[in-house]
């Protein structure tokens, strides 16, 4: 049996960005484990019967998602920890989380006293560090230097987790060490995918193949490791159904966040191997299948 950890921003991110890889490793017999950085307070809510918790007093959205992400991953079969919340069991003594959600750069959000992505880098790489420590994954994946979509928290998150690498000691660190990415070859087809297979009817937007890309999106050839198991599909599918303040989701394999932009689900999930000391790419002779040998 193996261990792996997701570092991840917000809730959903672990599950639209990695939840083919956690259910293919959850099958397996692996344990594997989400922390979870800050509780997406500043996150824009769809469903019209929970637009009250967006932006009111006191933060009640940030508590909500909690909620979600919890039996997102019990759906999973995975277990979920709050970067540094006093005690992460389900009976809060103390805070829910020591951070909170910076929302997108030039917001009033990213002022708050407690905003993620304006704490220390060295600090919170600390707090990684130490449930590192506690851990002992054999794997830990976050985001790229870009954080995907440039979102501040995603940037933090990837800082502070890199910072927590090399705050361990030599016989501390996980032997492999995962950036998640998206392969260039793959946006084009999956956009055509799209249009060809999600509904008119639902009223959805669609990419045209000329948008500029994601951050994340890199050329096939820097691409390390795929997990490819559109088995788990429904599986990730039902996780992200759990998120429902923020995304609709559809069996077909597909979902849409607040943009009404449709994007898809497609069973597989591509990373970069990286030295946990320097970031920088490990080479691989050939592109590896799934995270782990023989996984």
């Amino acid at each position: 049996m193996s261990r792996l950890l997701f570092v991840h921003a917000h809730p959903d991110d672990e599950t639209l960005t990695c939840g083919i890889t956690m259910a293919h490793h959850v099958a397996l017999g692996d344990e594997v484990h989400v922390l979870t950085c800050t509780l997406g307070e500043e996150g824009e809510v769809v469903p019209p019967e929970l637009a009250h918790l967006q932006g009111a007093d006191g933060d009640p959205l940030g508590p909500f998602r909690l909620g979600e992400i919890r039996e997102a991953m019990r759906r999973l079969g995975v277990q979920q920890t709050v970067l540094g919340a006093e005690n992460p069991s389900d009976r809060l003594a103390g805070p829910l989380s020591r951070y909170r959600d910076s929302g997108m750069a030039g917001m009033p959000s990213t002022q708050h006293p407690r905003a993620f992505a304006a704490a220390d880098v060295e600090t919170v790489g600390a707090l990684v560090a130490e449930h590192i420590r506690k851990l002992r994954p054999d794997v830990v994946v976050t985001y790229d230097a870009t954080g995907g979509y440039e979102h501040p928290d995603h940037v933090q998150t990837h800082r502070v987790t890199m910072a927590g690498l090399r705050q361990l000691a030599d016989g501390e660190r996980p032997a492999y060490t995962f950036h998640v990415h998206t392969p260039r070859s793959s946006v084009r087809p999956d956009r055509r995918w799209l249009r060809e297979h999600v509904p008119a009817e639902l009223g959805l937007a669609f990419r045209a193949d000329d948008d500029p890309v994601i951050s994340s999106t890199i050329d096939d050839a820097l691409i390390t490791h795929l997990v490819v198991d559109p088995v788990h599909l429904p599986a990730q599918i039902h996780a992200l159904d759990a998120h429902r303040t923020q995304l609709r989701v559809w069996p077909g394999g597909y979902y849409a966040l607040s943009n009404n932009v449709a994007a898809r689900l497609a069973g597989r999930e591509a990373f970069v191997r990286v030295d946990p000391l320097t970031g920088l790419r490990v080479d691989v002779d050939a592109v590896q299948s799934g995270l782990l040998p023989d996984r």
